[in-house]
């Protein structure tokens, strides 16, 4: 058998049956139950994702982001919590965690998250809402809507 290649720090909480492919950055975050984590990506400190989501490879889920119950984020998907980031402040010195405010990120129950998108952060995908693949999330995206482009502006309602 191979061995695997997972970084998961101590202070991962970790749900049932949660399933983790190689190459995977975990550190200071929650994991629900029935999660599935694909390879190649890191999740950082803060950040929660619920039960039963499918978190595809090459995904980047930063400080402060919260992923509610039943959400699909495809491959590639790069979520933001910074609206002003920096290498060093005015004075050329190097920023430190005490320099910048964590904007969260929201992505309601249900919603699927397309391949390629990049979401800014401070915006709130409605609940069962679809961000095409390659989208640029600007701003919230309202419940049961289907959202593509850069920036994501609304194609339609999803029919019931």
């Amino acid at each position: 058998m191979a061995a695997k290649f997972q970084n998961i720090a101590s202070d991962v909480k970790l749900g049932k049956d949660v399933e983790i492919y190689d190459f995977v950055n975990l550190y200071g975050c929650e994991i629900d139950d029935n999660t599935k984590i694909g390879a190649f990506v890191e999740i950082q400190k803060g950040a929660k994702i619920g039960k039963n989501c499918k978190i595809s490879s090459h995904t980047f889920i930063c400080e402060g982001v919260m992923i509610e119950d039943d959400v699909f984020v495809g491959h590639n998907v790069t979520f933001t919590n910074d609206l002003y980031p920096r290498s060093t402040g005015q004075d050329g010195k190097m920023q430190t965690d005490d320099d910048w405010t964590c904007v969260p990120t929201c992505i309601k129950k249900g919603a699927s998250i397309g391949s390629s998108v990049t979401l800014l952060c401070g915006v709130t995908v409605g609940a069962n809402a679809v961000v095409g693949a390659g989208s640029v999330v600007t701003k919230d995206v309202p419940a049961e809507t289907i959202v593509v482009g850069n920036p994501a502006k609304t194609l339609r309602k999803i029919d019931k």
